[in-house]
């Protein structure tokens, strides 16, 4: 019988250090119905990450494919976490990043220098968007009041920060804490602190047979594979590619092809000739024929003892680790519960769906079975409820965004970065 998580219920799983944490595991099921093709992330090479694994239930290891990595799920997580603070419906410490003044679409903002001048907004970047969160290069390569943010008071405070004294990345950044964090770009490099995952999740489909790869395309101007060769060029206002070879662009004296042959195909013109396929020849991997599974299974596990190891040290404070602690606990859940409120749609043709609302047990040693559900709305609540009792304790608790402004020389390669890209050059590693 699953019972309430309550805020007393939390608090004293963190402090009484029996309890291992809190684990669900969900059951979910493709939204086009049992035998529907779903459609994994691609690695290098457009395979999967396929394994064989000991399942409960089955003699011999089951084949199994990735359908969302650790890594994934912490940024669905902190997504969440970012519409929840845009809808108003949560107030978290978060650091941002402020790009908006550099996107004028109608370019009327003449004392802005063309290599300051963004193509395509970015708007405003926070420390739930950034890949290293507070530790992001981002962040250290902008501004607080005119100075870079790594050498003023708070940044100083950052780079000082380990799991002794971690009271500066409660106050400025939680996430950091609770879904991991190495400070490699600061002032330390690689001696910079680490803090571990203490939540982490992760999809799995279960029993995945893989599928054939299809590729085709019709184009209905019927253009054919020989009608070229294409030039690049030399007309910048004009179509990027040229028939005539007095109007390419030129090295050596010579009209440079477009793409490696200057075949149609190298604009995106002409056919695609129907192809099936389900492996590389070379490699034997799976290609991205998309694979139909028996189930898929979502693990989530927030680690108590990963949030006991740190320390939040206030001068005047009072039981301030255990009150962190609960926080940081109560944020993980809330994370997982708003993620899941919002959807299972990882990608094109990967829609999700489980019947069942999240199912939390706690791992509590010696102790009875305990099951407990969690809403969005009640772990917005149970969060609010743990922030409050460490207010009281006398904890930092930021509940407006710390602003930086971007400095110069990142706006520069933001916009240099845009014209190759709007130019046809390479994308980011």
């Amino acid at each position: 019988m699953s019972e309430k998580l309550t805020l007393e219920v939390l608090q004293k799983a963190v402090a009484e250090r029996k309890a291992a944490g809190f684990r669900c595991k969900a059951k979910l099921s493709p939204a086009g119905g049992p035998g529907d093709k779903v459609f994994p992330p691609t690695y290098a090479g457009a395979v999967y990450a396929t394994e064989k694994r000991r399942l409960p239930g089955h003699e011999a290891p089951v084949d199994c494919v990735l359908l969302d990595s650790v890594q994934s799920q912490a940024n669905r997580m902190e997504e969440s976490l970012q519409d929840a603070i845009d809808d108003g419906r949560l107030r978290l410490p978060v650091i941002e990043v402020d790009f908006t003044k550099y996107w004028d679409p109608e370019n009327k903002d003449e004392g802005l220098a063309d290599d300051m001048r963004l193509l395509d907004p970015v708007g405003k970047v926070t420390s739930l968007q950034a890949p290293h969160r507070i530790a992001d290069a981002i962040l250290r390569d902008s501004l607080l009041d005119g100075q870079a943010f790594r050498e003023t008071e708070a940044g100083k405070r950052v780079s000082m920060v380990s799991s002794r004294n971690a009271t500066v990345l409660f106050e400025l950044c939680p996430t950091a804490l609770l879904l991991g964090m190495w400070d490699s770009t600061g002032p330390k490099g690689g001696l910079g602190a680490k803090f571990e995952r203490a939540l982490v999740s992760e999809i799995v489909g279960i029993n995945a047979v893989y599928g054939v790869k299809t590729s085709s395309r019709i184009d209905p101007l019927a253009i054919q594979r020989n009608a070229g060769p294409l030039y690049a060029s030399a007309n910048a206002e004009g179509v990027d590619w040229t028939l005539d070879e007095a109007q390419a662009r030129q090295e050596k004296k010579k009209p440079i092809m477009l793409g490696r042959d200057g075949r149609p195909s190298e604009a995106n013109h002409g056919n695609v000739v129907p192809a099936l396929s389900d492996r590389d020849r070379e490699t034997g991997e799976y290609l991205a024929g998309g694979v139909t599974i028996g189930h898929a299974e979502q693990t989530i596990v927030l680690s108590l003892p990963a949030l006991r190891r740190l320390r939040f040290p206030v001068e005047g404070g009072k039981d301030t680790d255990i009150a962190a602690q609960t926080v940081l606990a109560a944020l993980g859940l809330c994370a997982a519960a708003l993620a899941d409120e919002a959807g299972l749609d990882l990608r094109s043709r990967c829609l999700l769906y489980s019947e069942d609302e999240l199912t939390w047990e706690l791992l509590d040693r010696g102790a009875e079975e305990r099951e407990f559900t969690l809403s969005a709305d009640e772990a917005v609540e149970l969060l609010n409820g743990a922030v409050e009792a460490a207010k009281k304790a006398g904890l930092p608790w930021r509940e407006e965004p710390l602003e930086l402004t971007p400095s110069d020389q990142l706006v520069k390669l933001v916009v240099k970065s845009q014209h190759l890209a709007v130019q046809g050059g390479e994308g980011g590693e």
